[in-house]
């Protein structure tokens, strides 16, 4: 079968998503029937990206123990001791197995046990701390780099953290500090709580597929919710096969700087209840969690199989393209955006439906051949689906559809070959030379969280930085003129976004749902099925499936600018906790003010939005009080208070603004008792919204 020319192969010039290639719909939180009576061991989260702060590191976040309730007294939230929590690097594609590993251990102290309470009278029970060790010979001998290091205690309270009869510590973010560390190499390492970063709507995903919801309004189930994390910030010229820098790389898409991550959590063989209530452990460690692109084993491995995923490493998985290779080829996911498999079942995932005839010839539904048909055809020389290039593992056998899209992300990365560039330049020919704007290739494992670390950060003040990652990318890459005039190598915003690593704000839940959804299809040409060819291949189901969202767009509170980037735990005796939605829209839960606790106000410094800072203060039910921001640059302003049911109670500022730091005063004294709003808009955009509870 030749490959016909102009238009039977036009590729679509509107966003696409090249490469975030996912059948996944958000974080792993109790993902196995195993691991969810063990949240001790259980990976939620894994991210890899290049500090946007110190851009010659990259860091790396292993998150464990979901759903963590900030008032989870009197015995909160901990590391196991024994568990052996480590994070894995594999940088080199001519090795087997792991290139570079961290092994954490922690242990815990009752120093005060006659008490019930977790600390009192400047003692803490539970009090942790951690080893760290490094392997750098595929984990055959591990050398201590870290020993006795301070964790955070929990955030329980203003009493227990900072009053006499606690720790009597200055502040919790002094003590949230005092758990950033150096190594003996070039590393820094903070392990303890921390706010959980993931945004999804858990509830409405799990009640089949019902996201964004079709009744009621999306909530981020992991608003307010803390998690238990270990992060590093480690030199790219350590983490680089030949030990190099970013600057030394041929390119900001050099293949030799590609690293694969993944986390996991072991535990020994052997645990024995002795009776008196001790346990003692022994044997062997085995793996029981494990962790690398977002929610593979949640929603993608089915329930018979996933203590087993859990058990076996990313080498392991990827000789069992027999066993797993389906679930990722033929997705069950897939049935749901398919009118004539249950795809009429599943009203919120209507805008996603996948390309069944593309181009008269291609089907991507369940059990068709996707472009099988093309295999061993002489129009793939020199594309990544040539046989003599990678065809074997990109076009492995007839009824696999999805094996050119969903698979290569999880199990080999994407080279920067054609199809895998962007439209631009390719003349309407997918299998032609395009933009460049990805290579995270390394076809040495199975599922892997896969980082170039030579691509650089966006910075999260860029007018361009988005939460949709490498959607965002394509969409730039294809439409603005800045870098679609040409197909050079050329940093496109949002390139250091999911799926080339992950950052802390990616949107990976709508980002992976619009790839199942055929986006991707689209993207290497294959338009949806109602195109009926002309100059432009836009068709109605293309941009339906652009529009689709969750319902839930981001994180419940801020990202820190620095090193850990992770927000502070939630505080136990915050009123915030246990309310998800705020007058905002779907889902999203706003930073919070409460009294008594306005020490808690934004203060600045630590937030992503650096358009402004908005503080209440003080109690602003005590009589007048004042509404502080900042503007970094001229803007229009609006800042109005909301009541809990999204009524606009007072405009505070609605006008056009020079930059400057600015108070407003708000009367709240007459305010009935009830939760308040105090949302800041700057030039349309909504910026923060700050939580005020009235007693």
């Amino acid at each position: 079968m030749k490959l016909k020319k102009n238009t039977a192969w036009r590729l679509l010039p509107v966003a696409a998503l090249f490469g975030a290639s996912a059948v996944l719909m958000s974080s792993s939180h109790r993902e196995a029937p195993l691991i969810a009576n063990d949240p001790l061991a259980d990976n939620t989260d894994l991210y890899a990206f290049r500090c946007p702060d110190k851009p010659d590191k990259i860091c790396i976040i292993a998150n464990y123990n979901p759903g963590q309730l900030p008032f989870g007294g009197p015995n909160y939230y901990q590391f196991g001791s024994n568990i052996r929590y480590e994070i894995h690097i594999d940088n080199d594609a001519s090795k087997p197995g792991d290139e570079i590993t961290y092994r954490f251990t922690f242990k815990q102290t009752n120093e005060d046990p006659t008490t019930f309470f977790n600390i009192r009278l400047g003692k803490e029970n539970l009090k942790t701390t951690y080893t760290l060790e490094k392997s750098t010979d595929g984990g055959v001998t591990f050398a201590v780099i870290s020993k006795n290091q301070y964790v955070p205690p929990y955030n329980i309270g203003p009493r227990s953290i900072t009053s006499p009869v606690g720790l009597g510590a200055t502040s919790y973010p002094d003590l949230f500090r005092k758990g950033v560390n150096g190594t003996s190499g070039n590393e820094r390492v903070f392990c303890g709580p921390v706010d959980d970063p993931f945004f999804v709507d858990l509830g409405g995903i799990f009640d089949l597929g019902d996201a964004p919801r079709q009744g009621g309004v999306p909530a981020d189930a992991l608003a307010c919710k803390n998690v238990s994390t270990i992060a590093l910030e480690i030199p790219i010229a350590d983490l680089q096969k030949d030990h190099k820098s970013a600057d030394q790389a041929a390119n900001i898409l050099d293949g030799n700087f590609v690293i694969g991550v993944w986390a996991s959590a072991s535990r020994p063989k052997m645990r024995v209840l002795n009776g008196d209530g001790t346990e003692t452990s022994s044997g062997d460690y085995v793996q029981v969690s494990r962790l690398g692109m977002p929610l593979t084993n949640e929603a993608v491995i089915p329930i018979g199989y996933k203590d087993y995923w859990n058990a076996l490493t990313p080498y392991q998985d990827l000789g069992l393209l027999s066993t797993f290779g389906n679930f990722f080829y033929n997705p069950e996911l897939a049935l749901y955006m398919d009118d004539a498999q249950f795809g009429g079942a599943i009203p919120a995932f209507s805008k996603l439906r996948i390309q069944k005839n593309s181009l008269g010839s291609f089907g991507f539904g369940n059990g068709q051949d996707g472009l099988y048909g093309l295999k061993g055809n002489v129009a793939l020389d020199g594309t990544a689906l040539a046989e003599s290039a990678f065809g074997g593992l990109l076009l492995p056998a007839a009824g696999s559809p999805r094996s050119v899209d969903l698979w290569p992300i999880f199990h080999t990365g994407v080279p920067n070959l054609a199809p895998y560039q962007l439209a631009t330049g390719k003349a309407g020919n997918p299998l032609a030379v395009g933009k460049p704007f990805i290579n995270n290739f390394l076809p040495n494992g199975g599922d892997m969280l896969r980082l170039n670390m030579a691509v650089p950060p966006t910075s999260r003040t860029d007018a361009n930085f988005s939460s949709e990652g490498l959607l965002k990318a394509a969409v730039l890459g294809i439409v603005d003129t800045n870098y679609n005039k040409n197909t050079d190598v050329q940093f496109i915003p949002n390139m250091d976004g999911f799926p080339n690593g992950r950052r802390l704000e990616d949107d990976v839940t709508r980002i992976e749902l619009q790839a199942v959804g055929g986006v991707v299809l689209a993207a290497i040409g294959l338009p949806f099925d109602d195109y009926v060819g002309g100059p432009s291949p836009v068709t109605g189901k293309l941009l339906t499936a652009l529009s689709y969202g969750t319902g839930v767009y981001r994180n419940d509170t801020s990202i820190r600018r620095a090193f850990p980037y992770e927000q502070l735990p939630w505080s136990g005796t915050n009123p915030r906790c246990g309310c998800n939605a705020g007058p905002n829209g779907a889902g999203f839960a706003p930073e919070v003010i409460t009294v008594p606790e306005v020490s808690n106000a934004i203060t600045g410094g630590e937030v992503t939005a650096p358009d402004f800072i908005v503080s209440a203060y003080p109690n602003p039910f005590a009589g007048s009080s004042n509404v502080k921001y900042r503007v970094t640059k001229s803007s229009n302003v609006t800042i109005s208070v909301y009541d809990a049911s999204g009524k606009i109670v007072k405009v505070l500022v609605n006008q056009k603004q020079n930059a400057g730091t600015y108070d407003v005063q708000w009367n709240a004294g007459n305010a009935a008792h009830g939760i308040y709003f105090i949302n800041a808009v700057v030039d349309g955009n909504l910026k923060q919204s700050v939580r005020v509870s009235k007693q």
